[in-house]
């Protein structure tokens, strides 16, 4: 009799694991999400995860607070989500520095990128873009990617490129096109990607790896010279500007592929059908006309996954930018 009260309330207490997931998604959210932004309010990512919010408000009638905690190349915010509950009320817009380039960059990390959390959903994609001070590309004869290879081939160390800082995006794509298509440049860091570019117009450098959404109007005033984008697609913003994997493959650079990407993830063991949810609603997001509008303005690109997809990425990313780290020899202490 009691072996049969054992196995009764152990198949009991199975059907009551098995069912909780099911209630957990029915009751979740049941009050505030905390919206962690790892960067300062007033950039595109930033925007971004305001306009998400925003949208899940409306979808899961709850408040969704937008947190900004910037520090660290963007550890700080990312760390505060890592080391939360895991019941979906704290998450986090991670980007391809927190989750891809500074496990690598910086010598001590207070997180591991892969561990310590659960991917949701990719966001968007701001593709960035080869620029050069237009007087300089033409005192070069420089009007593509396969010349700015050929010149730089022909007078090693003789041009510079600008940056937002050792380790930056910019930074990464400039030695990323060293090592394919093997020449040498001057790395010129700036305490800042918007610093970089007013040094990039005044001639102080030739060149600049820019994120699109800050070149763009630079771009169309004809005050920078555009030569490609950086990622593997041609962006739609600029769908006439080719690729530097299609512009240089002759020189080396098919296959050459940087871009600057977000998305949202949950601290490690949250519920599966609390991530699904999220999904689900950052999706449905990503859809609407006013978002990606909106979005399409800051020359981000809408770029919904699968959590499966997402931490598929993260896994080829963080495999990528450690070689490309290594390579330039940037390290953060």
């Amino acid at each position: 009799m009691n072996l049969r009260r054992s196995l009764l309330r152990g198949i009991a207490a199975s059907l009551l694991l098995a069912a909780a997931p099911a209630a957990l998604a029915q009751a979740y959210p049941s009050k505030m999400i905390r919206f962690v932004v790892p960067y300062p309010a007033g950039g595109p990512l930033d925007a971004i995860a305001r306009m998400i919010a925003e949208k899940m408000r409306e979808g899961m009638g709850q408040q969704v607070i937008v947190d900004n905690k910037p520090g660290a190349g963007g550890n700080l915010g990312a760390d505060i989500v890592a080391k939360s509950a895991p019941d979906g009320y704290t998450i986090v817009m991670g980007a391809v520095a927190t989750h891809a380039i500074n496990p690598t960059l910086f010598a001590k990390m207070p997180y591991d990128p892969v561990r310590d959390f659960a991917p949701v959903s990719l966001v968007a994609s701001v593709p960035n873009v080869l620029v050069m001070n237009p007087d300089i590309a033409s005192r070069h004869g420089i009007a593509s990617v396969t010349d700015l290879v050929k010149y730089a081939r022909a007078h090693p160390g003789q041009l510079n490129f600008a940056s937002g800082g050792n380790g930056s995006a910019g930074h990464l794509a400039g030695e990323l096109l060293k090592s394919m298509a093997k020449v040498s440049m001057v790395h010129i860091p700036y305490a800042g990607a918007a610093p970089a570019q007013l040094g990039l117009l005044a001639g102080q450098t030739d060149l600049m790896f820019d994120n699109l959404a800050s070149a763009s109007q630079n771009i169309r005033a004809g005050k920078l010279k555009a030569l490609a984008v950086t990622t593997a697609r041609r962006a739609e913003a600029v769908p006439d500007l080719p690729t530097i994997s299609e512009a240089g493959k002759a020189e080396g650079l098919g296959g050459f592929d940087i871009n600057t990407w977000f998305g949202v993830l949950a601290p490690a063991g949250t519920p599966a059908p609390v991530v699904e949810r999220l999904n689900a609603e950052i999706r449905k997001a990503l859809q609407s006309a006013d978002v990606r509008e909106r979005m399409a303005k800051l020359g981000a690109e809408p770029s919904p996954t699968s959590p499966e997809q997402f931490a598929a990425l993260i896994q080829a990313e963080l495999k990528k930018y450690a070689a490309v780290v290594k390579a330039s020899g940037a390290k953060v202490d």
